[in-house]
């Protein structure tokens, strides 16, 4: 199950460079400079500097399991490239699991448990609403079983998120990020939290930002981070107000272009006459915001360029939530930077963003367990 030894030095010496350059003090008035060439880094220097920078504040690592499970992160990887191999969908799965657990209470993979012990009065935090159709979850519970018979007890479940998103998005070409390691998984679910502090599809820009915000997320990593919806489906029932009853107005969101609102009332309207074929929606979406896609019509892949920002600049964000960071001038002034390449300052900045998602609020040492299953706690 391990990949070659070199092919692990390389992302072992890849990873503690890039902790480098993003651990360096970051300018505003440099958004748009390029990054330091490799081949100017003294790389013994650098090594040294990354493993000292990799102990963060919360007791995270870089390779945590070489000695408890060396082959962790390789059987990870193996599982993932089947999964992605079998189902492009993976990747947009687990990122919107990936978020939604580390968004409430941090990477905790309180999501993922159910902790109500029978009790059917209390509700768990993967049965709120945001997350009802969140998918994914049978990803990281066969890559768990499969590292259980590897290292029992070792590997968290919270670890397994991280790792497997990492490793989706770059097999579906995405950017490389290194992840720590060290999580160790909640006890507890928070089901209120959820229903309360998960951004909503219909979320404006101020409260955007604040959820954001209060989680450490400025401006720009706010907007990096929603590039995500580059990729993945979005269910009509997402957009279905923007359509017909806009903030309860009983009247269609107003800042959706003309043509754009035809067309998606066409995809979204059980009763719109004639229905489009699937060649036409397919070019619409396309056209409109890349390979991200409506339900139940099309899934076109995956693709982390600038179509997503480019589609915002012509007003075509499929969620009200997308379209709302061409409502502050802070957030649509990086929209237009995002927009302005082939993708690059996007995937550069998402991964940084990433990386900082990932270590958001994590347990570590003797905080919360290691689960043996991760929907269940060990005392079940």
């Amino acid at each position: 199950m391990a990949v070659s030894s070199t092919l692990y030095w390389f992302l072992f010496i890849f990873s503690l460079t890039f902790l480098f350059i993003t651990c360096r003090s970051f300018n505003e008035s440099d958004f748009g400079d390029k990054p330091t060439p490799l081949s100017d880094i003294d790389l013994q220097f650098t090594n040294r500097r990354l493993l000292q920078a990799s102990v963060q504040p919360n007791n995270l690592l870089y390779d945590f399991y070489r000695f408890s499970c060396p082959n962790a992160e390789s059987v990870v990887f193996q599982f993932m490239r089947d999964f992605v191999a079998a189902d492009s969908r993976a990747t947009a799965q687990l990122l919107r699991l990936m978020f939604h657990d580390c968004f409430i209470q941090g990477c905790d993979a309180s999501l993922l448990l159910d902790d109500s012990n029978g009790n059917q009065s209390h509700s768990i935090e993967r049965n709120a609403f945001p997350n009802q159709t969140l998918k994914g979850f049978d990803i990281i519970e066969k890559i768990k079983q499969a590292l259980e018979n590897e290292c029992p007890n070792v590997v968290s479940c919270s670890d397994i998120i991280s790792l497997a998103t990492r490793d989706a998005i770059v097999l579906s070409g995405g950017p490389f990020f290194p992840v720590l390691t060290g999580r160790r998984d909640s006890q507890a679910s928070y089901f209120e939290e959820a229903n309360q502090q998960i951004p909503k599809p219909d979320s404006d820009i101020t409260e955007m930002l604040t959820l954001f915000s209060v989680r450490g997320f400025n401006e720009k990593e706010t907007v990096s981070l929603l590039g995500a919806h580059n990729i993945g489906k979005i269910g009509c029932e997402f957009i279905q107000k923007r359509l017909s009853n806009f903030q309860g107005s009983g009247m269609p969101d107003p800042s959706i272009p003309a043509d754009f609102f035809l067309e998606l009332n066409r995809i979204c309207n059980s009763n719109a006459s004639p229905s489009p074929s699937p060649s036409r929606l397919r070019n619409l979406i396309e056209s409109a915001t890349g390979p991200q896609s409506l339900v139940p019509f099309i899934f076109s892949g995956s693709g982390f360029d600038s179509h997503y920002y480019k589609g915002l600049l012509l007003g075509q964000g499929l969620l009200h939530a997308d379209q709302q960071l061409m409502a502050d001038s802070r957030t649509a002034k990086l929209v237009q930077v995002f927009a302005s390449d082939d993708g690059s300052t996007f995937r550069r900045e998402f991964s940084k963003s990433m990386l900082k998602m990932s270590n958001l609020g994590s347990l570590t040492g003797s905080q919360g367990e290691v689960r043996t299953r991760c929907t269940l706690p060990n005392s079940s």
